[in-house]
């Protein structure tokens, strides 16, 4: 046996999180190929088919070095939401036991980690004709509605994604109770995963930006326009959800001739900075996290190294 591997009593989830380009998968790959481990991704746009190079999902040949689950699970026109995403990685986490492997969740998706570790809650089902209401008011209204009745979400949402923002101020106006305070019990009864230690990775934010900006020039030298293009066929547009990926709604614009390319570009690099900004937010309210300080020299390798031994010792407690 592999002196890393876990006992098969001890195959507990790892879970690996932090901001766009700060080296998840990386880590992922390796920590996966050392301990025994499969990789279930916790990122709300990685769920669909097409979505490949603006959102760094996992190539074909790192799939085939580690299995990965919650990839390409969704159609284009298919809706998917935090509740979805719970169902089907307690499902994996399962299978993965099963073959007394170790679960390693990783991603950016700080709402898909609270939903997993925490419950979706009591939240209502959607009202029609509410929902119209909201999708037809200013985006501005609802943000200055929800930052007064819930500056917990307002702080955390992402304020540009008008999904969520009215989903929040939705489930405000319907139960007269703040969004964040309905997310302690799972709706089926079935009780929330006790809190396990998350490791978030971190980096200065030069570091971070000067990785975020070399990301996103390689998205768009390896095809994101022609990708977006060829999802646009598909009814990218017409998927509310989907088309609040940061890179995508940026080059629809593009290609509906309201930007330059390099004006793309800088736009989208903006975008994903200010969505990294808004992930480490996210981190930061989630329970026993543990920072992982990345140092910009520091190899892949020694980063498994410090990771190895947290894990390890974060299993043993």
């Amino acid at each position: 046996m592999n002196p890393l591997q876990p006992s098969a009593s001890n195959l507990q989830p790892v879970f690996l999180a932090g901001p766009t380009a700060v080296g998840k998968s990386g880590a992922a790959l390796l920590l996966a190929e050392q301990i025994g481990g499969e990789i279930i991704s916790v990122d709300s746009m990685q769920v669909y088919r097409g979505l490949d190079i603006g959102t760094a999902k996992a190539t074909p040949a790192e799939r085939a070095r580690v299995p990965h689950h919650l990839i390409d699970v969704a159609e284009l026109d298919e809706p998917f939401d935090a509740a979805k995403f719970v169902t089907l990685a307690r499902k994996a986490v399962a299978e993965i036991q099963s073959r007394r492997q170790t679960p390693i969740l990783c991603g950016g998706t700080g709402l898909y980690f609270r939903a997993y570790l925490e419950g979706i809650g009591d939240a209502p089902g959607s009202n029609a004709k509410l929902r119209a209401e909201l999708e037809s008011a200013q985006l501005p209204e609802l943000l200055a509605e929800l930052e007064q009745r819930d500056p917990v979400t307002f702080a955390r949402i992402d304020r540009e994604n008008l999904r969520r923002v009215v989903r929040a101020v939705e489930v405000i106006r319907l139960t007269g109770k703040p969004f964040s305070d309905q997310r302690s019990t799972w709706n089926d009864g079935t009780p929330a995963a006790k809190h396990e230690t998350i490791f978030v990775l971190s980096r200065t934010a030069e570091d971070l930006v000067a990785r975020i900006h070399a990301r996103v020039d390689e998205m768009f030298t390896l095809g994101l326009v022609a990708e977006t293009g060829r999802l646009l066929e598909l009814g990218l547009a017409q998927n509310k959800t989907a088309m609040q990926a940061i890179g995508y709604r940026q080059v629809v614009e593009h290609l509906r001739g309201e930007s330059s390319l390099a004006d793309t570009v800088e736009l989208v690099k903006i975008k994903t900075r200010q969505y990294a900004k808004r992930q480490r937010t996210w981190f930061r309210g989630l329970p026993n996290v543990k920072v992982v300080e990345l140092q910009p020299k520091e190899s892949a390798r020694d980063l498994f190294d410090r990771l190895k031994s947290l894990c390890l010792n974060s299993a043993s407690r």
